[in-house]
């Protein structure tokens, strides 16, 4: 990769805390967002020289702009941005509960566009800038109880998407990373089987790998997220029938 200066949301656990050490490695100069501190202290220790620590919560959009404004103070531009941070609750519909999807949505789609505003001056005055979002297999098929984390994520696919349009024209790049099941403290909170899971590591390498190929898509693992995407491109009718056995019953005591 060409990239010198990144901005790396979501850093503080996960594939953001893996991707951070894997970038520092590189030796590239990072500058680290997440709600909590502490995580992002750890790894300015750890790569002394390299890391800018700036905690913000995204959701927050005087302070993401602030830490836009930090960046510029320090470095003048930045030449890739990734946006890790995300979160997921799943949906109960026997408690059908609309501020589940407003946090989700909050965090996801508007914590992400907070970031796309304040990054955009920096990347239009960076070396090769590539903007790079992190999205989700589950907006190539419809999946049971994800309908808060499917939407916010199907949302991030249409922004990106347009994104890499509009953005052509100021020679900044786009990609969006559409990962099947990682091993994160997030999925960890999971209470059903996650099909060939990857650990965060694994996926860092991945999408660090699809980076520097320039893909605007970044899809991983194969197998998985192609067979997710043969299912959401079947007729409706098919894709309901092989899909519609992995609803869990709803509570039948339920008001």
């Amino acid at each position: 990769m060409t990239a010198r200066r990144v901005w790396l949301t979501g850093a503080s656990s996960g594939i953001g805390h893996a991707l951070a050490c894997e970038l520092a490695k590189m030796g590239y100069l990072l500058a680290v967002t997440a709600r909590r501190r502490e995580p992002l202290d750890e790894l300015a220790a750890r790569f002394p020289g390299q890391i800018l620590v700036l905690p913000a919560d995204l959701t927050d959009r005087a302070a993401v702009i602030a830490t836009g404004q930090a960046l510029r103070d320090s470095w003048g531009a930045l030449d890739l941005v990734i946006l890790n941070a995300g979160t997921c609750e799943y949906v109960e519909v026997d408690r059908f509960d609309s501020a589940l999807f407003a946090r989700v949505m909050n965090t996801n789609v508007q914590g992400t566009v907070h970031c796309v505003e304040a990054a955009l001056p920096l990347l239009r005055l960076g070396n090769k800038p590539r903007l790079v979002g992190i999205g989700s297999s589950v907006t190539f098929c419809p999946l049971p109880r994800a309908e808060a984390y499917g939407a916010s994520k199907a949302a991030m696919r249409y922004l990106f998407q347009s994104l890499e349009l509009d953005l052509a024209q100021w020679k900044i790049d786009v990609s969006l990373v559409s990962p099947g099941f990682v091993d994160t403290p997030l999925t960890a909170q999971n209470d059903f089987p996650m099909p060939m899971r990857v650990d965060s590591e694994a996926a860092a390498r991945r999408i660090i790998r699809g980076i520097a190929q320039g893909q605007r898509e970044i899809r991983f693992p194969a197998f998985f997220t192609g067979f997710l995407r043969l299912l959401g491109s079947l007729p409706n009718a098919l894709r309901f029938a092989l899909t519609r056995h992995m609803v869990r019953p709803a509570n039948k005591e339920a008001n």
